[in-house]
């Protein structure tokens, strides 16, 4: 089988001085090999095409046959690394939390492992007789929500 560090060394030596990030790589039982990168502006095909062959060309067939895959990762899929947080910082986003409860909001800010998220909520004001909608920060840890992922709006 195929390692699955010896594949992610050869993804961040191609990556070096590149302003690409590394989102994900998984290895599978029978050597299927898929790489995801990203980058704030997108991801181009070329990249994926150059990435691809770089580490084809570092890889031996005749040691072990594998299959290989390299590609962004996914518009509307959960982030998996801290930089696709600080890329959509501004943006709309859907956190799911640990206890099942969706939280739809603005991704306002992100330092280390944790972001803030603003969100509508209802808050009663003292001597109102109904609640209102307010902006509210929510403050989650990545390790602690089960996903966190960009809203696609074609508004």
């Amino acid at each position: 089988m195929i390692d699955k560090n010896v594949v992610r060394n050869l993804v961040e030596e191609w990556l070096r001085d590149k302003e690409y990030f590394l989102v994900d790589v998984e290895v599978s039982n029978d050597d299927k090999i898929t790489v995801e990168i990203d980058h704030a502006d997108g991801v181009w095909i070329d990249d994926c095409v150059q990435l691809s062959k770089f580490i084809e060309d570092h890889l031996s067939r005749e040691e072990e046959d594998y299959e290989l895959e390299v590609g962004s990762a996914g518009l509307g899929q959960p982030f998996k690394v801290p930089q696709q947080y600080e890329n959509f910082i501004g943006k709309e986003v859907e956190v799911l939390d640990a206890g099942g409860k969706k939280h739809r909001g603005v991704l306002k800010s992100v330092d280390g492992r944790d972001f803030t998220v603003i969100v509508k909520e209802k808050v009663k004001k003292e001597g109102s007789k109904r609640p209102v909608l307010e902006d509210v920060d929510k403050t989650f840890s990545m390790d602690e929500v089960k996903y966190t992922k960009y809203l696609i709006s074609f508004k």
